[in-house]
């Protein structure tokens, strides 16, 4: 990652900004601005919620990538932890950016005493599924269908945090 990129909370007004990576990522079933305000509405009783942020050449700051985890009571009296998104913009990605958020929210799951996390990612996303085994995630099912409208398949994956 390079030195010029700082991680900060998600705000109301890059909402606009998080959309054009989102759409240009995720064609196909894009989160809608009342999907990212409802989300953030939740910060930061039950929501974690961060962008990334790089320096352009001309000295102006644009948002590279951001991520969202969800902290909820599971069983037996214990936290889990989901993580809602990650995403990092294409002229971004293969710099390690994905990795520094993931981070980011596996911090905020512990300070939060998540007991484990979850995540769900498409079958055929080799990449990101690749990040997160590195991150210790390990398969847990499949949900068919998940994604639409592409009927696309959903790799659940957990990671214990004790």
């Amino acid at each position: 990652m390079a030195a010029t990129t700082t991680l900060r909370q998600f705000r109301w007004w890059d909402i606009e900004k998080v959309r054009r990576i989102e759409e240009d990522l995720f064609p196909e079933d894009p989160w809608s601005a009342e999907m990212f305000w409802s989300e953030l509405a939740d910060v930061p009783h039950s929501r974690y919620y961060v962008v990334a942020e790089v320096e352009t050449p001309d000295g102006d700051r644009e948002i590279a990538g951001y991520a969202g985890l969800m902290s909820q009571a599971g069983a037996a009296a214990t936290v889990e932890g989901w993580v809602q998104n990650i995403a990092v913009a294409r002229d971004h990605q293969g710099k390690g950016l994905g990795a520094v958020l993931l981070e980011a929210l596996l911090e905020e799951a512990a300070r939060r005493n998540c007991a484990e996390v979850w995540l769900e990612v498409r079958t055929d996303n080799d990449p990101a599924q690749r990040l997160y085994t590195r991150y210790g995630f390990e398969s847990a099912g499949i949900r068919r269908g998940y994604y639409q409208p592409g009927n696309h398949d959903a790799l659940i994956m957990r990671k214990a945090m004790a």
